[in-house]
């Protein structure tokens, strides 16, 4: 279970209602092949914005033509993601904001390579990842303002989880997510970074950072027992897993450089058990943050 960039969606997962597999399946599309198109490949940023901008030029023609007979027309190459997806959209009465959130942020990948601080990476989260738990919620028929809030503690828990362990692979990118504010804090530089400086000074930042991202995600951990059914099993095995990897990052003297860390076989047993225990696996305060 690696904690990865939009891999929030449990589209191959047997715990997933199957009469929404098909409309989980089109909300990946639209986000992965977005993400793809700010990330992947050797495109200039003006094609990787203009590719963007299609998109939402797409989710423009779906707006307007809400309560309409019509089915909206999109660009050939993009009907396959667009009409499913608009399909969706219709049967479940989805919102376009967070769609619009997700590509904004996709965007801000683009031209955003540094973060002065938290709350301005907070913000890129709320835009990146949050939109993932709001609209799985609203498939379930579940997004309570309680429910939405446990949720983006989730959504932006797995997102710094990410960040953290790949902390080399985004600076291979030209990336830094570790805010700059911290990295004064703690004395870390961008050349040791460049360097992959696993010292005291790294250490101490990382276990900082790691600790922001368990309290996020132990203060979205009642999600998944507020939940029935196989959707707050398939939540207690994601929240679960962000954690694990978290230790993982610990385990390994916070070096990840040379040892990212992700979750293999051998972690199943552990997590299905914990996964059983919950809520005694979380500290007594995991409700508040």
């Amino acid at each position: 279970m690696p904690v990865d960039h939009y891999e929030n969606f449990p589209v191959a997962s047997f715990l997933l209602p199957p009469a929404l597999r098909a409309s989980v399946t089109d909300l990946y599309r639209f986000a992965r092949s977005a993400d793809d198109i700010a990330d992947e490949g050797d495109a200039s940023d003006a094609e990787r914005l203009a590719g963007l901008a299609r998109y939402q030029a797409m989710l423009d023609r779906i707006e307007a033509s809400a309560g309409s007979a019509r089915s909206p027309s999109f660009d050939s190459d993009l009907d396959p993601i667009f009409t499913p997806l608009s399909a969706t959209i219709g049967r479940h009465d989805l919102p376009l904001a967070p769609f619009r959130r997700l590509l904004s942020a996709f965007a801000q990948d683009v031209t955003v390579k540094r973060y002065a601080d938290y709350p301005v990476l907070a913000d890129y989260c709320q835009r990146s990842a949050d939109p993932v738990g709001e609209l799985m919620l609203r498939l379930y028929g579940a997004a309570t303002p309680q429910h939405l809030a446990w949720s983006s503690a989730i959504c932006t828990g797995l997102q710094l989880t990410n960040f953290w362990q790949d902390v080399g692979v985004d600076w291979e990118k030209g990336r830094i997510y570790l805010p700059q504010d911290d990295r004064t804090r703690f004395g870390v530089s961008e050349a040791a970074i460049a360097a992959r400086r696993v010292d005291a000074p790294f250490r101490a930042l990382m276990a900082f950072e790691v600790d922001r991202a368990r309290a996020l995600l132990h203060f979205g951990a009642p999600l998944a027992l507020a939940l029935p059914g196989r959707i707050g099993w398939e939540l207690r095995l994601v929240v679960l897993g962000g954690l694990r990897i978290l230790e993982r990052i610990e385990a390994v003297g916070y070096d990840v450089f040379r040892h990212r860390p992700v979750l293999g076989k051998s972690d199943w047993l552990a997590l299905i058990w914990r996964a059983c225990r919950l809520p005694h696996t979380l500290p007594a305060t995991s409700t508040s943050l």
